[in-house]
């Protein structure tokens, strides 16, 4: 995974360009109709249910908006909340609270609403021992927010991007010539270019688990598609000689069941990719 100096300065990043794409120039509105020296105080507003995520991104926001505005946390990242309830207080320049507002609001819908959803996959495979996987199916310019809202609900990690872990997907291994191929040009590059990479490899059948077997140095297999009886199968033949990923059309109904084939890990794009944001708003105290 990439370094915490990393992430931070991937948050930046999305700070930056969220300002930048919703002020341009400036807030017409609120310089059109507020004093430059007006003072103001408003609160985050729960009008949903879920787990809350995004607390100490919003701060962060309020910083670089104006590093003067005040922040008063009564309920934090990963907690529950419910219809009603008041996240946060925000003090100072009614200006500067206003040219925060749509960006803390459109990331902490959409890092709650992701949160709220890993934290129900996570409870659902509660007693065993498989840990849920975000993936790369994000969305694009938000990606550190989204794979941060996993981690307050509960989830771990994957990759971050295609620079931090190699993943020998089916078409890396069809236009390598093969799945043995893959992985020992993999091995090779990596040792050419000094890199220390874990290496995933996905496997389409059984007969592709039982190659990629073949090959030392593998840390997990992407066990793709599978029905759950081969699953079982492919964990028996894998054994303790790497780790286990579950993907492919694994969903709330199916993935305890996943779970119980012995996988270590399970991953799912929807995490991410299909979630419907909480309803907040920050209004005038």
């Amino acid at each position: 995974m990439i370094s915490k100096e990393q992430f931070h300065h991937e948050l930046n990043l999305i700070i930056q360009n969220g300002i930048r794409e919703d002020i341009g120039p400036g807030d017409f509105s609120s310089l059109a109709c507020i004093p430059a020296d007006a003072m103001g105080k408003a609160k985050l507003l729960v009008k949903d249910e879920g787990i809350i995520a995004g607390v100490e991104f919003a701060k962060m926001i309020f910083a670089e908006v104006d590093a003067n505005l005040v922040v008063d946390t009564f309920i934090n990242d990963g907690e529950k909340v419910k219809y009603g309830d008041v996240v946060f207080h925000v003090s100072g320049s009614s200006q500067s609270i206003l040219r925060a507002e749509r960006l803390v609001l459109n990331s902490m819908q959409r890092m709650s609403a992701i949160a709220t959803k890993t934290n129900h996959f996570a409870k659902l495979l509660e007693g065993t021992k498989t840990k849920i996987l975000d993936t790369r199916k994000t969305t694009p310019g938000f990606r550190a927010c989204e794979k941060w809202a996993v981690k307050i609900g509960g989830g771990e990690n994957h990759r971050f991007a295609l620079y931090d872990m190699i993943m020998l997907k089916d078409n890396h291994n069809d236009f390598a010539g093969g799945i043995t191929n893959a992985i020992n040009k993999t091995k090779a590059f990596l040792a050419d270019n000094n890199l220390d990479l874990k290496i995933i490899v996905e496997a389409r059948n059984l007969d592709e688990i039982k190659e990629i077997l073949q090959s030392d140095g593998i840390f997990r297999i992407l066990i793709d598609n599978f029905n759950f009886e081969d699953t079982r199968k492919a964990v028996e033949l894998i054994g303790n000689k790497c780790a286990t990923e579950s993907s492919g059309n694994i969903n709330e109904k199916t993935i305890r069941q996943y779970a119980d084939c012995g996988v270590d890990y399970i991953s799912s794009g929807a995490l991410t990719h299909s979630v419907y944001n909480m309803d907040l708003s920050l209004k005038a105290v």
